[in-house]
C-alpha cells in the first residue's frame, strides 16, 4: 500500500464538530476499503489567502493515510461530491510524519514579547 498526506478544506459556515465528523467519515471510508489512517489533525478555522468558492476562511484538516490507490481515488470522488468541502489535496509521500505538524506545534509556542519589550532588551 502507498502512503499519502491528505489536506481537506471545509466551508467556513459549518461547525468544528461537523468538520471533525467529516474526518471521521473519511477515516471510516479508508478503513472500509482496506487502508488505515495513521494520524488526523484538525487545524481549525483559518484564513484563506484568497477567496475559494466565495469563502474567506476554511476548516483545515490533515490526514496521514496508508491505503491502496483505489481507496484514495474513491475518497477523492466522495470529497468532490460533498458540498461542505471546498478544496482537497492528496500527496504521495515516502514515509508518514507522525509527529505534530508545524501548524499545530506553532500554537504551542509561548507568545513572543511585545516590540517595546524586545527593544528594551536589545538596548541593555
Amino acid at each position: 500500500m502507498a502512503l499519502y498526506e491528505h489536506v481537506v478544506l471545509a466551508r467556513q459556515d459549518i461547525s468544528p464538530q461537523q468538520a471533525e465528523g467529516l474526518n471521521d467519515t473519511l477515516k471510516a471510508l479508508i478503513e472500509e476499503l482496506g487502508g488505515s489512517v495513521a494520524k488526523i489533525e484538525y487545524w481549525g478555522l483559518r484564513n484563506l489567502t484568497y477567496r475559494v468558492k466565495k469563502n474567506r476562511k476554511a476548516h483545515y484538516s490533515l490526514l496521514a493515510i496508508d491505503a491502496p490507490a483505489a481507496a484514495v481515488k474513491e475518497m477523492e470522488r466522495q470529497l468532490s461530491i460533498n458540498e461542505d468541502v471546498i478544496r482537497f489535496l492528496t500527496v504521495r509521500v515516502e514515509e508518514l510524519d507522525l509527529e505534530l505538524s508545524p501548524v499545530l506545534s506553532r500554537r504551542d509556542r509561548p507568545e513572543r514579547a511585545e516590540r517595546s519589550e524586545r527593544a528594551e532588551f536589545a538596548e541593555q
